[in-house]
């Protein structure tokens, strides 16, 4: 699937010296791309036949791309959002941060126990965000099949904080 990574723009030392950004708003501008994105991911959910009830997108770019991946896969959204953003009881997870911490949260009736959800953002680097929203759906009672990302640093190794979780990416660096 490396035909994408002509599309990803590289920022160099953003938001801070010695990181590679890796820019995907230069992939979505252009519809036939981004139109082919999502083409990929409904084929990899096909391929490795992953059959959410539920697709949940943490905020914000994973909601660029887990909407609409829904609907393809006739399933439910679910937002992973940022504290404050979601109306009404709350589960809450905390997750360390390179420096610091945040903390995602997700409405308490988002899923029903025994549900499956299918996880997606636009990059796994270190893999704590990921595994934070882990920990919520199954704090629901849900099960969580798998993890798609358009972006994968490896040599960062975030897949092995999700739980031996099947993880799907559309391009890897």
């Amino acid at each position: 699937m490396d035909e994408l990574k002509d599309f990803i723009r590289n920022i160099p030392d953003f938001p801070q010296p010695g990181i590679l950004f890796r820019d995907i708003t230069t992939l979505l501008k252009q519809p036939t791309v981004l139109q082919r994105t999502m083409e990929l991911f409904t084929k990899t959910c096909q391929e490795k036949n992953l059959k959410p009830d539920f697709v949940a997108g943490i905020e914000s770019r994973g909601f660029i791309f887990a909407p609409s991946l829904a609907c393809q896969l006739n399933a439910g959204f679910i937002p992973i959002r940022k504290p404050g953003k979601l109306p009404g009881p709350v589960h809450s997870q905390s997750y360390g941060l390179e420096y610091g911490h945040d903390t995602l949260q997700i409405h308490q009736d988002a899923v029903s126990p025994g549900s499956k959800v299918l996880i997606v953002d636009d990059l796994l680097a270190t893999g704590g965000t990921a595994e934070a929203t882990y920990q919520l759906i199954t704090s629901c009672g849900a099960e969580v099949i798998g993890f798609l990302f358009l972006i994968e640093l490896s040599d960062l190794t975030g897949r092995t904080k999700l739980n031996n979780v099947p993880v799907h990416s559309l391009i890897t660096y």
